[in-house]
């Protein structure tokens, strides 16, 4: 299956939000206010991103442009699970 660009941007913005958050969590006891900070909006924008990669899918699958998938809100997607 091939990607096009912006699914493909949209996933390796995800690879580094991960890589981020990994560094992140890597020494718990360096965890201090600026980094709890900085991890939960890390964790907020890969909610975001996971969600737009789900909303370009349900696109594609509809046959509806996948390029109109929109960035919604954190109080929207956080926490989401699929």
């Amino acid at each position: 299956m091939t990607q096009n660009a912006g699914e493909a941007d949209i996933r390796h913005r995800i690879d580094e939000l991960i890589s981020e958050e990994h560094g992140l969590r890597a020494d718990p006891e360096a965890m201090d206010a600026e980094r709890r900070t900085r991890l939960a909006a890390v964790e907020a924008e890969l909610d975001q991103c996971w969600d737009l990669l789900r909303q370009r899918a349900a696109r594609q699958e509809f046959h509806q442009d996948p390029e109109r998938a929109q960035t919604r809100p954190v109080r929207v997607v956080e926490r989401y699970e699929s």
